[in-house]
């Protein structure tokens, strides 16, 4: 069945790679449109701090989760979506300035982090720390990718574990007033 742009079929297909409990994290083969409210749900705990460009539409899940090379999870607790995390390559990034001036630009081994969520309620319980585990090795797991980039606010990157660089620094990221960091994360040891 072929869809044009503005179809999307009802099912998700996802693979669980990681579970405790009623606990889990799933990558994303496809993100059906019985998952869209949820996920836009989820993104509204970005509007305040970023404003409504920070949330995800119908057009963006078919963006992020459903375009061929990306790399979309999904945490669920008891069966409900509570967050999400979503690389992309760098190369996809192509209409922004500060992708196209990174190093690694057109070298297809760099995986940028578009989104990391995480619901209001979800906070504290350690969701946040598996998914982004989860997602640094899988991505590790992915062909001649050798960094994890990314822009989080000032002085987080600095929290991270592992081998990571601060690339730059944006004074006003997205027009919020904040002080954002570029980073680069190495995923292998040389």
């Amino acid at each position: 069945m072929n869809l044009d742009k503005t179809q999307q079929k009802a099912d998700s297909v996802t693979q669980v790679v990681a579970s405790s409990g009623s606990f889990q994290i799933e990558l994303v083969d496809y993100a059906g449109s019985i998952d869209n409210e949820k996920l836009i749900e989820v993104s509204k705990s970005l509007e305040k701090e970023y404003g409504p460009a920070a949330l995800l539409t119908n057009k963006t899940i078919q963006i992020y989760f459903n375009r061929k090379g990306t790399l979309p999870f999904i945490a669920r607790d008891q069966g409900e979506i509570v967050g999400y995390m979503i690389g992309v390559p760098l190369e996809m990034l192509s209409r922004e300035p500060w992708a196209r001036l990174d190093a690694n630009f057109n070298k297809s081994n760099t995986i940028y982090t578009y989104a990391f969520v995480v619901e209001r309620d979800s906070k504290g319980t350690g969701c946040a720390k598996i998914l982004k585990r989860v997602f640094l090795n899988q991505t590790k797991k992915q062909e001649n990718i050798l960094y994890v980039t990314g822009h989080v606010r000032r002085g987080i990157a600095a929290r991270f574990k592992g081998d990571i660089d601060i690339v730059d620094k944006i004074d006003n990221w997205q027009g919020t007033g904040k002080v954002f960091e570029y980073y680069r994360r190495r995923l292998h040891s040389d």
